[in-house]
Parts: structure tokens; sequence; C-alpha cells
């Protein structure tokens, strides 16, 4: 059944008889700011989804039933998938398929059972409001999600478009600023954009209102940053002093060469098996915000530290799972990529772990004790990969003089599981 008429200048494939589904993205300027098509859309559904915003928007065009997103929010849509077939249109602001909800049907509809006509994004308005290039500048929603996902994107010099949840997010935003040294930046709030209150407005983080502020907004950040700002570079081997732990930590050093044995592909998943402080997970996300991480660790404390550490570095969505191995080994996602650095010589461990890697994924473990380096040269006899000694030294204090004090030496092995490409 059609949704919506095409004109004959559409084109010819873009709304076939099974395309019950309309997405309509639209902005604060109501029906003026949408297309023949978009409009058709609304007029011709049986019933319209959206916000209770949306739906008062598009108020005018609406027809038939108008159906306000239950709350809380229901990601499974399943009162718009009792529709499938009949003509159905959701309303979204702006791009529904840039943070929108185009993204969370999509998993739900396949692409050819819905036709979509986006709007400009906040984030494409806010580019020609301040004249920005946007394909130079960071873009961020914070809208439902972890305010420190910005912390690995504070650089300075840096320009960000940052998407918050209400009028209370850029208050949120500029403390955090703030926080981490970067109080100066200049945080340009564009409330309402496209709508009749549209306001746009100047402050530095340091001097930034604590209210008054429309809950549809986006701020434009200009990074300015101290000395001591906590930035966060773009490389493996991070600072150990940015982290907070008890000793227990894989030094930086041994950490960057780990993570490049390791290997990073963009969208893959990492355990981190005897976490520790989290240094590997953590490193493994901030290569990409498509990586994922679960971090193994058996000691509470450790396991606490290794949250907060994930935090302060931007990357929240580390998990973490308290337990022992190999017994907590049995995540239902199977891993690219394995490291294992404390407790690896604990019966069972590396067995496991060779067990539930994918194939064709890769297994870094390191060893600093004589019974850990055992356990890797039977694996290497046993299963091949290559072994490698790690040794680093650093310049110290020697009464008044200075020497050389070497830290214990580090064996790695690495190995890649045999399977077909992928």
């Amino acid at each position: 059944m059609e949704c919506f008429k095409v004109p004959p200048e559409s084109p010819a494939n873009h709304a076939p008889r099974r395309r019950w589904l309309s997405i309509v993205g639209i902005g604060e300027d109501g029906v003026a700011g949408l297309g023949e098509n978009a409009r058709l859309a609304i007029a011709s559904a049986e019933v319209v989804f959206g916000g209770r915003r949306h739906l008062q928007l598009a108020e005018p065009l609406i027809k038939g039933q108008a159906q306000a997103w239950p709350s809380p929010f229901d990601a499974s849509m399943n009162d718009l998938l009792a529709l499938r077939g009949k003509p159905v249109c959701v309303l979204a602001s702006g791009d529904p398929f840039f943070f929108g909800v185009g993204v969370t049907l999509s998993r739900q509809v396949a692409p050819d059972e819905f036709a979509s006509f986006p709007a400009p994004s906040a984030f494409s308005l806010a580019a020609s409001r301040l004249g920005w290039a946007l394909q130079k500048v960071e873009t961020l929603s914070l809208h439902g999600r972890p305010d420190d996902l910005i912390r690995p994107l504070l650089h300075p010099g840096r320009r960000l478009l940052v998407l918050t949840s209400d009028g209370n997010g850029p208050k949120i935003l500029a403390k955090l600023l703030c926080d981490l040294g970067f109080e100066d930046s200049n945080l340009t709030v564009l409330e309402a954009l496209g709508g009749p209150g549209e306001r746009i407005r100047a402050h530095t983080a340091l001097g930034f209102p604590s209210s008054d502020i429309h809950d549809l907004n986006l701020v434009a950040v200009e990074i300015k940053a101290r000395a001591d700002a906590r930035i966060l570079p773009l490389t493996a081997g991070l600072d150990d002093d940015l982290y907070e732990h008890d000793g227990q930590i894989t030094k930086r050093e041994i950490r960057a060469v780990t993570l490049s044995a390791l290997a990073p592909r963009r969208g893959e998943l990492l355990w981190d098996i005897g976490a520790g402080s989290g240094s590997i997970g953590i490193e493994w996300m901030l290569a990409d915000p498509s990586m994922r991480a679960i971090a193994f660790e058996a000691d509470p404390v450790r396991a606490e530290r290794a949250l907060r550490n994930a935090q302060a570095f931007g990357v929240p969505g580390l998990r973490i799972v308290h337990g022992k191995a190999p017994k907590v080994l049995d995540d239902p996602e199977k891993p690219d990529a394995i490291f294992i650095g404390g407790g690896g010589s604990a019966p069972g461990v590396l067995d496991a772990a060779v067990e539930q890697l994918k194939p064709l994924g890769r297994l870094v473990a390191n060893a600093v004790t004589s019974e850990m380096e055992a356990v890797l040269l039977a694996a290497q006899a046993r299963l091949g990969g290559s072994m490698v000694r790690l040794q680093v030294s650093r310049l110290g204090d020697v009464g008044t003089m200075h020497g050389w004090r070497s830290a214990m030496p580090v064996t790695q092995w690495i190995w890649t599981k045999p399977g077909e490409n992928r």
C-alpha cells in the first residue's frame, strides 16, 4: 500500500509500494520548512508518530491519528511495528539519521520499507549561523548521553558543536570545561534554531550564565587550554600520571607496544583480562568512537578504579565485569582481540581466551613473572605466534649523580587465531 503520492519529478524507485513508512525531519519553523514530498507523507498517513512538540509543529498537515511516543521511549517500536503495511509517518528533529530516531527505526525496519525526508540538522544550522566549515568541526550529541564523552575532543584550537539534553546542559558543559582547565574557552549557545524564538549568545566557560537557556540548544565551543589542562593526546601510551592507579598498571611504554600489537580496527571488541586500572581497554576505545571493550577484573577495588578512569578519559562505555577468570569469560559476544595482563597464569585462563577469541582475532599476553612466562612459552610452542622481550630503563638519581634503572622485563606473546577471511 502506498503511504503517499510521489510527484513525477521524484526518483522512480524512491517510494515503491512496499514503502509503508515515511520518516520526516521537521525543524522549528514547522510546516513552512517542509518540501512537497514531506508534506504529502504527513497528510496521507493513517497514523503519525512523534514527540509532542513535533506533532504540534505538524498539526496543520495531520489528517490521520496523531500518536505521541510513550514515556519512557520504547526503542523496540512495538506500537509502530504493529501497523506494518499501513501508511505510517514518523516525525523527527532535523535529519532523522544524524543522532536521530531514524537510526533506531532502521534497526527494526528494512531500508526498502521506508522513505526519509530529512530537514537540516541542528549541526548544519549552527555551522551556517557561525560560518564554520562543518567538515572541519567535531560534532557530538550529549542528548541523553554522558557528558564525559567530550573529554577526548578537548584539544586547543579545535571547534566543537555539541547538542545537549536540555536547558541545564550548557551550564554542566561549562563547569566540566572549567574543572579540566579549559575555562577560557569560548561558548556560543544557539537556542531554538530555525524557529521564531531563535537566539544566539556567546560567553566564556568561566563566565557562563546559570539559567535562562532554551531546552532546545546546541553549544559551539572554541577550545582554549591552560598550561595544566587535562589534554588527552591522540596516541597510545598515555602518561601514567593521567590514570588513577595503585602501581599495578601497564606502564606507558609497554602499553604503547601492546596496543600496537593488538592492532585496533574500527568497530572491534576487546576483552581486557586482568584489567587493573583499565588502561589497555581505555586506550583501545580512545582509538576510535566505534571501539568497544570489556574489562574483566577480580579485585573489586581495582574494578571501581577502572570505572572511574574510564569516565575521566571520556570512554564511559567501557564495560567492567567484576569476577575471576576464567569463570567470568562467558560473554555472548566474542571478542575481536584479547589482552591478558594480570592473572594470566591461573589455570584455564589462556585456554579460555583462545577458545573465546573470534577466528582471525588477535591475542596479546604480557608476562612479568617466570610462572606467566612459562605459560606463554608453552602456548607459543603449541600454537605458534611471536614472542618478544621488552625492557625499559629510566634515568634516575644515584646519590648526587644519575644512572639508568631498569624496570622488570616483559615477555609478550602475540598470536592470531586461524580462520577464514571476514
